[in-house]
Parts: structure tokens; sequence; C-alpha cells
């Protein structure tokens, strides 16, 4: 806000001081100009006393004169037209006044607070008052001159303007004449005698109108000039002496300067105090004349052309120049230097289109004792000749306004009368005539009170000037005199402000009603602005904020937009100064008084005023006021030769997320493209940033290697990654880990300490912070991310990327990162200004161009881009270029908004948070993605799939190839693939692989299986052909298979085709299978090891067969037809039942599965024989038929099981068709090792859990007697390790074509008695258990389930089926039965055998057991036996029986429990089925 150095009280004294006028003689003026002066111009700066005065009131009391200033002026004669408004070239001349004070380039800012905000403040603006308007104020108070006796003031930026307008009447009437002589006259008495002859002619002929005198008797000061330099002192010591003698010691002054010479003392420094005063409205700046005023466009276009001035010339009768004061120096008589603002403002026309002149220095020939003596001079002036004068005259008209009214001596004594009873009541404005041109008399009583209020209110005499300013008004308002009344009332309030001790309050309505009658009665708005001004001052001086801003405002109005702007603004900081800061209302009136400076053509205030309130809206969601603010400040900053400040503000626009509408934005984007343009037209500089469009560059990706091929024909590409794959954090941790497998299995089993996973596509959530590597030759591919944030379209043209390179050598053992520089730095960013020009830059990388590139309104959209890298070394991309323009064209060249720019790609890295300072502070990793290091070529290999299926039944076989090709020019090896599913596909192995046709075309009726062709299928004599095979004639035992390409090398433009089986997953559903293959270079030490490639297929599996298997110990007696040995008929048999049901629901068309063979793969048993062969050669099923098979298990003979260190499975084929299909070789062999893999892989899983949670038993085990040793080991008295391979057909109709699909199923039985599935039931999930916290007691001892300790003994009798007897000859007949004992597990077994029977129900009460009726067991009752480990015994029993029938001869319980074990552990042993005899009577 315009706040005054000084309080208001000092800057309204110092605004009305008393007027001085000045006659000089030709000698005296010579005198003063070789300092380039005028005296008027000398004495100026020492106008202000340094002491304080007195004076006598006319109750002879001594009144104070404090910091006095006079008024010096030379006398002007020429007169002036009084008029309620401005001319042309006063308007001019405010506009020029305001247009030269402007804020200083970089000053210093300050930060005020108000509320929530925190606003910047050029510190001259803030602190001192703004410059301009005080100079508009200044200036404008020293036009608006009156023919009436009214005053008034003012303060410096409110200041020139404001000061230019308060200094009135009381001030522009001289009260004193000084006649100056130069001592070097003939005769200087005589030349008084004539100056004073000339004054007196000027006051009292009548022929000058101007100027005009405060009172006849006008005082007369005499001072003699002497020029040190020439004169004669002496003689004018003498002169002087004369004077005192002729006008009085108190009326003459002899005034010496000139003591200093142009020679002598050169290098002094003398102080220049005239500047500040002569250049008063260009002081503040001294580049305002860089831009010139259009006339055309000042003040409304009052001034618009000389014509305007001259029909004013002609009509007033005015000269051309600037209505000026009239105690100026007349032209004609000055012809020495002027006041920089009359050099300024003499010629209207010539404005400020130039640079001023070289700087003039004032008082060379002046010392410091000069400058001593003139202040002494008018220290002099004043206190002897100037207060007493004034002193006298108040006495005067105080006795004739006593005399006249019939009054006591002395105003004071009547003044309780005078504002007592009786008191006429004030008439409202609007019930007055108008009668402003009503005119008193000079010697009318009214007057002489106006002079005599007026001349105590210059010498500080407030309260005497406020009565009589009081009584004026009374006496105006009653003649109905309104010009007048408002002058004295406007005088009153100033008056009441200025008394000190505040005796009365301000009368502020005294204003109010000042400045109505000024404005609505008189019609002279120049008098109402004045008064408004005035009473705001002191108002702010108050705090009275709201009421000053109030004030201002309603002096706005449409004829008058400079004073309109610098009202609005002072409006604005007052509402930011109040207690509580209005800064809403602030922001919002700087924005109208800089609309209203635009219109005024202050163009610099103007911008100023939009970047203050811009301040307040920035930020704050008012995105429409911000558009607004910044596309004016754009335009104006444009319009100052400020591009770079348009082009920031226009980008601000441009990039916020703005709500205007698309016809709004596209102007603005023209603007801004207009700007740029004009901006960029004759730089030499580099490519600016364009704000357009918007890039995410967190969002950039980059891919490094070929872009995969799509299919060719029947070919299938592998899909690799590509930039339209979206990243998955899941993923690509599977996909680590594959590689991590691969390349342990490549290094012996041991991952490399320096192993880093492949990237090939770098984005924001993968790991950044190395410098990824790129292979030379090979393409990399940037996508970047651009967003239109406008609602109209954008056109990009000549889109490519900007790099560096730094070449390299990397060819020698060399880390990395510090490779032999083999060049400096290039780039390429002189190439993109001109993308039509070619340089040897193609050489080192190929830049990729996109001619044209459209993104929508409101759209995001990728680029992406793509580099190829000649040469090896450090690549660094920095960002993008391209042609930005409005809409799209055939010719971009051909549309003028079009510009180039670039915007650069800076990626922030991830938040660091290891240390404690990183998690303290807010630090961020480096982020390398778009710095890769180009290396020595690699190999590349692309793999296509042949014949691949997309559905399968589960457990189908198929047969697929694959072909690998090198497409590079370097040789590779070592091909290994792993998969998420290792059972999914096998490639065979070299031992087992059975022959293949060459080609797929050749294999399309040929079976994935290798079959031999049998004539007894179906028999049930035939037994199961055996064959030994060993597991690592399947290949790798781990998930990582090494691919069997012939030579194991891949030489560069080198492809092979191989055979790959495929089977369904053993779940329906949709399978994700992944691919990692792995393959390096046969060039080692690179600084790539090796390089992987990515495949993913999706597999529909649909229902197949769903088979139950279950197997139990067989107690049938051996066949005794069979020549076997005592081993075999110890070690027993299985029966092994398998039910198969076809679950399919013909969604693949299927019509019906065919089993034909069932095999066998364990390393201890092997199916003999099947028990209930079908009648048919095989068994075929239907939708949800089911059919049931029965075989017979028998243990592998000596030779068979083995026990070296190589493991071999049995295979046993039981085929039951015509054709024996041989399981133990590829794809049937492959595929079932695959299965047991990945089920045991899954076993022991679930045991390192169990054993885990179970890892404390193991130190209890000899406190409880080896009892975890012992559930162990009768454990693996029921493991049985017996896996079932079925293999089927399936004869599938598709296009009227039958196809024979073929597949295989395994279940592994582990158990004995327990039943296995395939496909496996899903496990049902276990209930939530509530944690509980609590000690954690030590795990109970683990006992053998009693399910295990029943099978511990297998029991078999051996009889006779029918046996005779003569019962009439004997009535007992005895028959020998034997009782078989086979001990089944790896312990010692207690055994007890009780042959009496049982009553029922069952009681285990010995007196319940009672001899049955029908037959008996004769001899021992009870045995007690002990088996060894897998020990059999054989015990011989006698039944006698009483008379024939039909007999159960399995009546024996036996009882068995571990050797050294409790009674509690016995257990019953479960017995087989029914032993019958028949008896019959011979």
């Amino acid at each position: 806000m315009a706040q005054c150095v000084q309080s208001v009280q000092e800057f309204i004294q110092d605004s009305f001081v008393p007027m001085v006028a000045v006659l000089c003689s030709e000698d005296a003026e010579k005198v003063t100009r070789k300092n380039n002066l005028n005296f008027a111009e000398l004495v100026r700066p020492f106008c202000r006393l340094t002491s304080e005065g007195h004076i006598r009131d006319p109750n002879n009391m001594v009144q104070p004169v404090k910091n006095l200033r006079i008024s010096v002026n030379n006398v002007v004669t020429r007169p002036t037209p009084g008029s309620g408004t401005l001319s042309p070239a006063q308007r001019r001349l405010l506009s020029e006044v305001v247009l030269s004070c402007q804020p200083p380039e970089g000053g210093v800012a300050n930060v005020v607070t108000a509320g929530n905000y925190d606003l910047n403040f050029n510190d001259r603006s803030l602190k001192a008052s703004a410059p301009w308007y005080s100079a508009w104020r200044e200036t404008l108070l020293e036009l608006s001159t009156s023919k009436l006796y009214t005053v008034n003031f003012l303060c410096p930026f409110f200041c020139i303007w404001q000061m230019w307008f308060v200094i009135e009447s009381l001030t522009a009437v001289p009260h004193t004449g000084l006649l100056v002589v130069s001592s070097s006259e003939a005769v200087p008495v005589e030349q008084f005698l004539k100056l004073s002859q000339e004054q007196h002619r000027i006051q009292h002929s009548g022929e000058y109108t101007n100027p005009k005198w405060f009172i006849p008797n006008t005082l007369k000061y005499y001072v003699l000039l002497h020029d040190m330099s020439e004169g004669d002192e002496q003689r004018a010591d003498a002169v002087y002496e004369d004077m005192k003698q002729r006008y009085g010691a108190q009326g003459c002054y002899l005034l010496k300067v000139n003591s200093r010479t142009f020679s002598a003392g050169a290098d002094e420094q003398i102080p220049d105090p005239w500047s500040q005063y002569l250049h008063r409205n260009n002081m503040h700046t001294q580049d305002i004349y860089d831009e010139p005023v259009n006339n055309a466009t000042v003040e409304n276009n009052v001034s618009a052309s000389g014509r305007d001035l001259n029909d004013t010339t002609e009509k007033d009768g005015v000269s051309n120049s600037l209505d000026g004061h009239p105690l100026q120096l007349d032209a004609a008589s000055d012809s020495g230097s002027l006041d920089a603002l009359d050099a300024m403002t003499s010629d209207p026309k010539r404005g400020t289109g130039g640079p001023v002149a070289g700087v003039v220095s004032h008082g060379a020939c002046l010392t410091l004792s000069d400058h001593d003596r003139i202040r002494q001079f008018i220290q002099e002036f004043t206190f002897r000749g100037l207060l007493p004068h004034i002193e006298k005259n108040i006495r005067q008209l105080n006795d004739q306004l006593v005399s006249r009214k019939g009054l006591s001596r002395s105003l004071f004594s009547a003044t309780k009368k005078w504002f007592g009873g009786g008191k006429v009541p004030e008439k409202s404005i609007s019930e007055l005539k108008s009668t402003s041109g009503l005119l008193y008399p000079p010697e009318a009583p009214e007057l002489q009170i106006r002079k005599m209020a007026d001349l105590c209110f210059l010498v500080q005499h407030y309260e005497l000037a406020y009565s009589c300013y009081h009584t004026a008004k009374k006496d105006f308002l009653s003649d109905q005199a309104m010009l007048y009344a408002a002058g004295a009332l406007e005088m009153a309030a100033v008056s009441a402000f200025l008394q000190t001790g505040a005796p009365r309050p301000y009368p502020a309505h005294y204003m109010d009603t000042a400045i109505q009658t000024y404005r609505d009665v008189c019609k002279n708005m120049v008098l109402a602005e004045r008064c408004a001004l005035l009473s705001a001052e002191i108002l702010k001086s108050q705090g009275k904020y709201s009421d000053a801003a109030t004030l201002l405002i309603k002096m706005t109005s449409e004829d008058s937009d400079l004073r309109s702007a610098l009202l609005l603004e002072q409006a604005g900081h007052c509402f930011i100064n109040m207690r509580n800061p209005m800064v809403r209302k602030f922001a919002f009136h700087m924005i109208l008084a800089g609309h209203r400076f635009s219109k005024a053509g202050q163009k610099r205030h103007a911008l100023r005023c939009y970047c203050q309130a811009m301040q307040v809206y920035k930020g704050k969601g008012w995105s429409l006021a911000e558009d607004h603010i910044n596309f004016t400040i754009g335009r104006q900053s444009f319009t100052l030769r400020q591009p770079e400040n348009a082009v920031s503000a226009f980008r601000h626009i441009l990039t916020n997320d703005s709500q205007q509408t698309a016809t709004q934005q596209g102007a603005f984007l023209r603007e801004y493209l207009y700007v740029y343009k004009s901006v960029m037209e004759g730089s030499e500089a580099g490519l600016p940033q364009l704000p357009l469009p918007c890039i995410n560059s967190s969002a950039t990706r980059v891919y490094f290697g070929h872009e995969r091929r799509l299919a060719e024909g029947e070919k299938q590409a592998a899909t690799h990654v590509s930039l339209d794959q979206e990243y998955d954090q899941d993923l690509a941790a599977m996909w680590c880990h594959l590689e991590e497998q691969v390349v342990a299995a490549a290094n012996r089993g041991v991952v490399p300490v320096n192993f880093q996973p492949t990237q090939c596509c770098l984005n924001s959530q993968t790991d950044n912070l190395r410098f990824p590597l790129a292979v030379v030759e090979e393409p990399i591919i940037v996508e970047v991310t651009f967003r239109n944030p406008l609602k109209v379209p954008l056109v990009l043209s000549d889109l490519s990327l900007l790099w560096k390179f730094t070449a390299k050598d990397f060819s020698k053992a060399q880390d990395v990162l510090t490779g032999e520089a083999t060049g400096e730095a290039i780039t390429n960013e002189k190439e993109v200004l001109a993308p039509t020009v070619r340089t040897g830059l193609i050489d080192v990388i190929t830049s990729e161009v996109i001619p044209e590139f459209l993104i929508s309104p409101e759209e995001t959209k990728v680029a992406r881009l793509k580099l190829l890298p000649h040469k090896t070394g450090q690549l660094n991309i920095l960002g993008v270029a391209y042609n930005l323009a409005t809409s799209s064209s055939g010719d971009m060249s051909h549309n003028l908004l079009v510009v180039r720019g670039r915007q650069d790609l800076e990626i922030r890295g991830p938040r660091l948070n290891h240390t404690k300072e990183d998690k303290t502070l807010v630090r961020h990793g480096p982020d390398r993605r778009l710095d890769p290091i180009i290396t020595p070529a690699m190999p590349l290999m692309e793999v296509f799939f042949l014949q691949f299926p997309t559905a399968l039944l589960c457990g189908e076989i198929r047969k697929a190839y694959v072909e690998f090709c090198n497409v590079s020019s370097v040789a590779l090896c070592g091909l290994r693939v792993a998969s998420t599913h290792p059972d999914f596909f096998t490639f065979g192995g070299q031992a087992t692989t059975p022959l293949t046709p060459v080609s797929p075309t050749s294999a399309e009726n040929c079976s994935a299986y290798k079959t031999l062709v049998t004539h007894h299928g179906g028999q049930s004599s035939s037994t199961a052909a055996v064959k030994l095979v060993s597991a690592e004639d399947f290949g790798q035992t781990s998930g990582v298979v090494e691919i069997p390409v012939e030579g194991g090398t891949l030489r560069p433009g080198e492809s092979t085709q191989l055979p790959l089986w495929l089977r369904g997953p053993d779940q329906e559903g949709v399978h994700e299978i992944n691919f990692l293959f792995y393959y390096e270079s046969t060039e080692k030490g690179g600084k790539i090891s090796h390089r992987v490639l990515r495949h993913t297929v999706f597999i529909c599996a649909s229902r197949s067969l769903s088979v139950r298997a279950s197997a139990y110990r067989s107690s049938i007696p051996l066949d005794q037809s069979q020549s076997q040995t005592r081993e075999e008929e110890t070690s027993g048999s299985m029966l092994v039942f398998i039910d198969v049901e076809n679950i399919n629901t013909s969604e693949a068309g299927v019509r019906e599965f065919h089993i034909v063979q069932v095999s066998s793969s364990s390393k201890h048993w092997w199916l003999h024989k099947c028990i209930n062969p079908a009648k048919e050669k095989d068994y075929k099923l239907t939708s949800r038929e089911r059919a049931k098979l029965c075989f017979r298990a028998t243990r592998c003979k000596p030779h068979q099981d083995t026990s070296d260190a190589v493991e071999k499975y049995s295979f046993a084929d039981l085929n039951l068709g015509n054709e024996r299909i041989i399981s133990s070789t590829t794809p049937c062999g492959d595929f079932f090792f695959r299965c047991c893999q990945t089920s045991e892989s899954r076993r022991a899983g679930a045991a390192s859990a169990e054993s885990s949670s179970h890892g404390r038993t193991q130190g209890l085990g000899a406190a409880a007697g080896g009892t975890t040793d012992l559930a162990s080991v009768f454990k693996k008295c029921n493991e049985l390790d017996l896996n079932i391979i079925i293999l089927w057909k399936a004869y599938v109709v598709e296009d009227n074509k039958q196809l024979i699909l073929e597949g295989q199923l395994h279940v592994a039985l582990q158990t004995i008695g327990k039943e296995a599935c395939s496909p496996t039931q899903k496990e049902e999930a276990q209930e939530m258990v509530l944690l509980k916290f609590k000690s954690e007691l030590p795990p109970p001892v683990i006992q053998p389930s009693i399910e295990q300790l029943s099978h511990l003994i297998k029991t078999n009798l051996t009889y006779p089926e029918t046996y005779s007897h003569p019962f009439v000859q004997e009535s007992l007949c005895v028959v020998p039965v034997t009782l078989t004992l086979s001990n089944c597990s790896l312990a010692q077994v207690d055994v007890v055998i009780d042959l009496r029977h049982k009553t029922s129900p069952p009681s285990f009460n010995p007196e319940s057991l009672e001899v049955h009726s029908s037959f008996t067991w004769l001899g021992q009752t009870q045995y007690k036996l002990q088996l060894k480990a897998q020990e059999v015994l054989c015990l011989a029993l006698r039944a006698c029986f009483l008379q024939t029938g039909v007999y159960n001869l399995n009546t024996p319980r036996v009882f068995a429990k571990p050797a050294n074990q409790g009674v509690m552990c016995e257990t019953s042993q479960q017995t087989a089925s029914p032993a019958l005899i028949i008896i019959n009577n011979a």
C-alpha cells in the first residue's frame, strides 16, 4: 500500500507551505547559470528549516513553528484556465509521470504473511509507498489549481501523482517577493528599484491575471547575489551596507556563491542535492524509455493527435505546452536550464520516445560553504522576514474581522458565542441550489475569514485555523456558495485532524460532504479526487482501511483509466493492511487495477498488478482465474519485450489441468506457439523445453533386443518379452527363479556370485540401480508416455530421441563401467535441430524418426522410438525432440504455428531406506534404465513351435516340433530349458527315444508310443513283460532339461528342428505353462554370460478318465503248478484293484475311451498278471461308464530287486489288446519319471514340514525306548511303492473325421489298503485354528497306529478242501491243518495264538470262552511265539469234527506286539477270508 515515509501530519505540513515569488535581474541569472540552475532551483534543496520558529497569535500566545518548508518559484504571468477537468496535455503529463516511476529490476522482495498467504512485495512498493502513485498524486495536486482559497496537500509510487494534485490556492498565491540582483551591476540599487516597480506593476496594474497575490501588501525582500569567483567582495559589502540603510537589516541579505572554480579541486566530490528535485520523475528507473509511449492509447485517447491540442490553444489562448504552474518560470524569460519535468513536458508530442540526454551536473561552482550560506540565507529570510510578515497579517485580519462584526477584541473570546446556541441547521446537498459559480469580492468578510484561516494553517496554528474554517463554512452554506463551502469543509477536517492532543475527533463526514459537493453540485471531479485522496490518507493513518478502500473505490469511473487503476491498486493495499487481511479482495482489486492500467497504456504497471494477484490465486484451485491471469501476464510480457516471462506464463496455462473450453484452450495454445516462435527466431541456443504434451517420465519403458516375429504359417513364435505385455511382479519373480535354476544347472549346481537376472524390459517396477546391458546391432526401443491435457488435438512431427554416446572398447578384460574410452562424448542435439539434415552420427547410432504423431484431446498415448547402436560404449538417453503444432497439416513446413523443442526424460529413482540417514531424510537412488551400456555382439536365438496344441485331454500325449534358429552372427551353445511344469513336456532321452520322422508332415498318423504287435492279448494266462530301466536313461532328474541339439552348437544362420512330446495336465482347466530357454555364446568372457528366451502358453485341459486304485495282501495259496522258490513263497503277493471311469462330458467330441494297457513301474513290485480279463480285447468305456480291473502284483526277483548304487525300475506291461506299448521308452517313460519327480518333490516338501514340526522328538528317542524308530519300521511294513500306468486311446470326431488320441494316467500306490486316485483329489482346506500364545509343550511321542499294528502278522491256513470220514465206524474225525504265520515287518514280534472259540457278543473275559459244539481244536489251545523280522513259521494243528457239514476253520485269533513292548501294544491281527472245509461221510 502507498504509505508515506513521513507521517501523514508531516506530509500535510510539507504540502501546504508558504509560496515565495522570485524576480531576478539578468546578471543574477548569469551567476546562477554557472551551476546550470536558476535562482529558484538553486535554493530549493535548502528550503526546509532545521530550527524551530515562533509567532504570536492574536491573544499574544507564542505558537511554535516546527519543520517549516517554503516554496520558492519564479514568476509566470501566462494565464491558466480554471476547469473542473484535466486538459489532454495534463492527462499526458500524469501518464508520463506514472510511466516514469517503475519498480526497480531485481529489487529485494519482502515476504508479508497475510492469513494463510505469504506474499512477496518489492521493498519500495511496500514500505515507502508506491512511487508511481505518489508521483501521480503530487502531479495531480499541482494541476488542480483553483481560484478559491482552498487548501490541500499530499506524499513518494501514490505520491508523485498525489503530490502534484494537492498544492492548491493557498500555496498557489505568493505571500512574499524575493528581488534578486547581482553585485556585478553598475548600480545595484537602481536595479532593485526596477524589479520592485515590475513586481508592483504585475500585482496591481490589472494587466496580468496571474499570479494572484495573497494580500495587496506583499513583503519585498532584497537579495544581493555576489559571485565569489569574479566579483569584488569589498564592493559587495559596501553595497550591502547601503541596502541595510535603505531597506532595513531585516529586509535585505547578501548571498555569496560560486566560491569554487572549475579548475580548482576537480577531483573533489561535492554532493548534488538538486538531482532529486530536478529529476524526480525518472529517479527510480533509467530504462523507462525502452518502451515508447503510444500517445494514441494514453488516458482514453485524450491526446490522440496534435490537432486536439491546437484546437485547445486557439480556444483558450493557452500555449501548446503543458498548462504550467502559475509560479513556474516563464519560458520567454528563462534562458537557462529547466526542471527535468518542464523539459519533458515542454513538447507534448515528444513523449518519452528517446533516452535522456547525458546527465548534467549541478552546483559545480558551489562548495560546501556555499551550501551553508544558502541554507543560512533561507533561515534568515524566514525568521526575520516571512514569519513576522505572516504574524502581522494575522493580527490585521483579526482586528478587521472584530471591528466589522462589533465583537470583542479576540476571536477566541467569541468562539463559544459563535458556535453555541442558535446554530443554523445544515441543509442537505440535494436541497441546495447549484451556486458553484458564485464569486465573492476580495474585500468580502467571508474571504477575510478564509484568508486568516489559511495563514493560521500555514504557521501550524490548527486550532485557530479550524475555528475560522468552521465559521467560513457556515457563512458559505448560508449563502449557498457551494464551491467555497466544500473547500472550507475540506480544510476544517484537515485542521481538526492536525490538532495536537486530538481535542476533537476527525470529522470524516465533512470530507464526505465536500467530496459529494465537488462531484455532484460543482461538477468538478478534479477537486473531488483531491479531497478523496486527502481523506483516504487520513483514514489509513487511523487504521480505518475498510473506509479508505470504500472511498477510493467510489472515486473510480470510466472517464479516467489511469486514475481508476491507481485508486483500485490503493484499495487493494488497504484490504491487505487490515487487522484481518482480506487477501482475496486484495487480489481481486489488483486484477481490476491491472486491467485499468492496461487500458491506460501502462503495460508495466498492469503486469506488476497481475503478478501480485497471481500470488493469491496460484495453487488454490481457482483454475479459471489462474488461466486468465497467466494469459494476461503472457500478453503483457510479450508486449514489453519480455519473451521469457511470456513463455513461462503461457506454459503454466498449458500444463495445468485447465477447465477452459476447447475454443479457449486452442486460443491459448496459438498464443503460446506464436510467442514461442518469436522467441526462438534468431536464437542460437539449443532446443528449449516445451510444456506440451505432458510426459510421464516414470512410466517410460525401455526394451532391449529384437521385437519378436509373428507366426509364419504353421509356425508359432515364442512369446518372449514385448512392450505389449503388462509387468507383473509375481511373474517377474517366477522368471527370475527359473533363470536361477537353469544358471545353476549350467554351472554345476551353483549360482555365480555376480549373477543378475535378465531384464529385457525396464520400467518403474524393475530394479534399475545398475546400468542395463544392450548388445551392439540390436535395437533399443524406448516407450514414452505422452498425455494431452487440453481439449484440442496436438500434432507432433519429426519425433525422435535425444542421446549422448561415449565410445568404449570392452574387448579387454575390464569392468563394464570402466572400459577404455576411445572417443569423446557425442550427442545428436545439433542433428535434431534440423531433422532433414543427416550427419555422420548414423554410423554411431541410427535414430528412428516418427514423421507425425497425433494426440487426441485429453488422450494418453505412447510412442515407441527406436535406436540402433553400431558401436560399443556408454549410451545416455536424454529426452525427446519434436515439432509441436495445433492441428494436422499435410506439409508442416507451411504451418506457421509450428515450433521445435524438446522435453527431457528425468526419472527419479526409488527412495532409499537402508541406512538411518536414508530413513530420516528423503533420498532417492539412481534410475539407470535410460543409461544402457552397449556390449559386443552376442548370439540371438528365435524359437518356433509347430503343431503345438492349445487344448488337451487330461493325460493326453501329443507330439509337436520345436525349431531353434540362430539369427545372429555369433554361434551359440549350451541350449537348455526350464519350465514351471516340467511334467508337461519332454524332448526324450537319446537311449530311449524311438525313431521319429524327420518332418512333422510325415508323422500325421503315427503313434506317439513305441509299440509291438502281440497275439495273446486279453488272455488270462498272459503275464507281464518286464524290463529294467534306470532313471538316468531319461535325462536329468532336475527340472532343467538339456536340449539335444546335434553337436551342441548352432552356428550363425543355422536352424534345427526337434520333436517335443506333450502331456495334458492331470487337472482340468486352463493352465499357464512357462518355458525359459537358455543359451550361451561360444566366445566366453563377454560382459553378458548368457541369454534367455521366454515363452508362455495356455493349455485348456478337459476331463478324460478317473482312476482309483488300491492294493491288499493276498491270502490265496500259491499256485502249485508254478515252480516258485522259497523266497517267493515267503515274500507273498498283492492284489491290485483298479477302478476306471469315463468322466469326459463329450466337450471335445470324444465318443469313447479304450483302455489298451496297464503297466507298472517300481523298484520292488511288478504287476504279474490280470485276474479278471475282459472277454473282448480291451475295455471300452463310453460316457460315465466304469470298468473294474484286478491284478496280482508280486515282488521283484532277487536279480531284479536292485541294491546297487544305481537304482533301476522294473517296467511291467500288461496289454489288453493286440499291441503292446513299451512303457519303458519315450515318451511314456519320460512322463512317468517327470510325474514321479513332481509327486516326490511334493511329498518331500510335506515330509520336511512334518519333520520340522516334530524335530524335537529325536532327542526323546532314547527315553521313549526307540518308539520313533519302531513307528517308522512298522510304517515301512505297509509301504508299497507301486506305480500304475493306465494307457488309453480316445476316439474323437472332429470335422466329420475320426481321430485317435492317446494318453496315460499315473497312480502311485504308496500304502497297502489306502486308495490312490488320478487325477489327485484336491485336499479340503483345513479349518482355521485360533492362535494361542502359551509356553510350548514338548511334542508328544509318536506311537505306532492301530492300523499299523494290526498288519504285523499275515496268517494262512493250509488244509484239504474236502475230507471223507466213516462216522459209523469212528465218531471223531481228525483233520490236519497247517497255520502259516508270516512276519511282515522288519522288527521282532511276539505272537499269541488263541484257538478257543469266542462267544457272541465278543468279550475279553476268559470265563466266557467255551468249546464250540460243532468242531474243536485238539491239543494245545494257546501258543506264544516270537518271530524274527520277515520270518515265516508253520504251526501244525488238528481239527476234530463230530459230524458231516461245512465248517469255517478261520477261527484262531492271532495277537501280536513288537518285542520288548508292553501288553498295551498287543493288537489283534486282521484275518483272511473264511476258510471253509467240507466234511463228508465215507
